[in-house]
């Protein structure tokens, strides 16, 4: 048994559903700039950062000799115009059982933080329209770390952001390979992959990870076997 004092959550996919606006968005912007993919392809850098990703599809389909910097600013701004009109005309629609998760956490004194393979801008419009800014004690993008996933920075920068000092105490959650293995690079206590994104079971379970559960609403029940806090009233 043990303390668990935060738990940094993944965005789309775990907190949020994913219905394709990352991938459609990424496909129409990378074919709009010459780079015609796959959907399949896409899938193992789920959860990375995305002008990560997108520098490192140009560099694979044209090469490392010729500087790509132009055509992969533009592809980004164009990836941002297209992801950002998705959310703001569509909406979004959260987990089921997320909110209920999060004041169960709350009412725990335990921390709650977010990191995810978005930039800041499209990050804060996600959780505007969700109404969690007041729920949440950090929230960390990939446009803030030096490397996304599957580096350890955002777990780290999350850990400052909520006053938590000790890897232990710390339980991060996701839905694709890169969160587990970001979770496990970090050290923390506890790398748990949820089932509600587009991975399936049998890719995750061949990631380091302590726990698989099928979404955040079975959180709390896990976090009450895992530690050492008195059960409350639900």
């Amino acid at each position: 048994m043990r303390t668990i004092r935060l738990v940094i959550f993944d965005v789309a996919g775990t907190i949020i559903e994913d219905h394709g606006e990352v991938a459609d968005a990424f496909r129409q912007a990378l074919g709009q700039n010459g780079i015609a993919i796959a959907a399949s392809q896409l899938v193992e850098w789920r959860g990375a950062s995305k002008r990560e990703v997108i520098r490192h599809l140009f560099e694979q389909q044209l090469g490392t000799g010729a500087d790509h910097s132009e055509q992969i600013d533009r592809t980004y701004a164009d990836f941002r115009a297209l992801l950002e009109d998705r959310y703001r005309t569509l909406g979004i629609t959260p987990i089921a059982g997320v909110e209920a998760t999060f004041k169960w956490l709350a009412d725990r004194k335990i921390r709650i933080a977010t990191t995810t393979g978005f930039y800041r801008e499209v990050n804060d419009l996600i959780l505007e329209k969700a109404g969690w800014r007041g729920m949440i004690d950090a929230s960390i993008s990939s446009s803030e770390v030096r490397q996304g996933r599957p580096a350890p920075f955002m777990i780290f920068h999350a850990m400052e952001a909520a006053g938590v000092t000790s890897v232990s105490d710390v339980m991060n959650v996701g839905d694709t390979p890169l969160d587990l293995r970001s979770g496990t690079n970090a050290g923390v206590g506890s790398v748990v992959g949820v089932l509600t994104g587009s991975v399936p079971r049998a890719r995750l379970e061949s990631e380091p990870h302590t726990h698989l559960i099928p979404s955040v609403a079975d959180i709390p029940d896990l976090v009450q076997r895992l530690s050492t806090l008195p059960a409350l009233p639900a």
